[in-house]
């Protein structure tokens, strides 16, 4: 594969052989004692989290969708693991473990683990466990605090709203990993379509110049030890990143009125981008960052083409 070209490679419409990044790739790899890392944020006061009611954010949840309430109906957020989906296929069982656990932690709202796998060959059983870690230190800003005054009902709201996004990357997950129709939920559905519409022969040359973009990216990053088609797997990866968060960041704002449009998605997560794909390397950071730039201005165009087709196909 040469890298001036534009033909980045064959393209897949295949949603389970382009798997989207985890929540290691997209933040690092986050211990399960998080502890360790946690601290309060600095000028915010003390609050004690046990104050809210897990049925009152579970409610919260509920009223914006079904799937996710029952996903989420029998975990308590308490860091331990629950069991919420078991399927049977072709003799072997596949199980899904889901905690969550509510702190502070910094400056991000949420992370999603994507631990590997167990496979239980005695039993013909395979488990995957997810972690979601909420963190709701925006709890103090303005426009939550005018909306909220009541600090339990504040609490559980923003809560609700970190977590409903969290779950989004998770029944995405399930969707992609479950056997055939087992995973289907409203939200895997509606993020296929996306997937659908961004690999269709009509939007083929947005995709393409997003794919181009993280390629040189991926060039610009890449050491002696990387070959040509672990770099292509690596721009499918997050090509397929950038479009679960479009959908999961603007399916989140409509459910809780805090609506985010395409430039502002493309600005904070084309960085990430950059960054994921190994830095500067092989070449200056004036040069890595104007083709950051360049992803920037390709992902907008793209997004906005995807909600044209989406809009003009209802």
């Amino acid at each position: 594969m040469e890298s001036n070209s534009r033909k980045v490679g064959p393209k897949s419409n295949s949603r389970r052989g382009n798997p989207g990044l985890n929540a290691q790739d997209s933040y690092g790899t986050v211990p399960e004692n998080s502890s360790a890392f946690c601290s309060f944020p600095p000028g915010v006061p003390y609050l004690d989290l046990s104050i809210f009611r897990e049925e009152g954010v579970k409610d919260l949840i509920k009223k914006r969708s079904k799937d996710m309430y029952q996903l989420l109906q029998d975990v308590r957020f308490d860091g331990k693991y629950y069991r919420v989906k078991c399927v049977k296929s072709n003799d072997w069982v596949c199980c899904w473990d889901l905690a969550v656990r509510v702190e502070f932690f910094g400056k991000m709202q949420g992370v999603t683990i994507y631990p590997n796998r167990k496979v239980l060959k005695d039993e013909k059983t395979i488990v995957y466990k997810f972690l979601i870690l909420v963190n709701p230190y925006e709890l103090w800003e303005e426009e939550l605090v005018s909306k909220f005054w009541n600090i339990q009902e504040r609490l559980e709201y923003l809560i609700a709203r970190i977590l409903f996004h969290e779950c989004i990357h998770v029944m995405i997950a399930l969707g992609k990993n479950l056997p055939e129709g087992f995973g289907d939920t409203d939200i895997s559905l509606e993020f296929r379509k996306i997937l659908e519409t961004a690999n269709s022969e009509k939007l083929d040359p947005e995709c393409r110049e997003v794919q181009f973009r993280l390629w040189n990216l991926v060039v610009f990053g890449s050491s002696d030890e990387d070959n040509e088609e672990k770099m292509f797997m690596r721009v499918l990866e997050i090509y397929e990143f950038l479009l679960n968060e479009k959908y999961s960041i603007q399916k989140t704002g409509k459910a809780f009125g805090y609506p985010m449009g395409n430039k502002k998605i493309a600005g904070k997560y084309s960085w990430m981008a950059a960054v994921k794909t190994g830095g500067s390397r092989q070449v200056e950071k004036k040069v890595w960052k104007t083709e950051a730039m360049r992803l920037r201005r390709a992902l907008v165009t793209l997004f906005d083409a995807i909600d044209g087709e989406l809009q003009s196909g209802r």
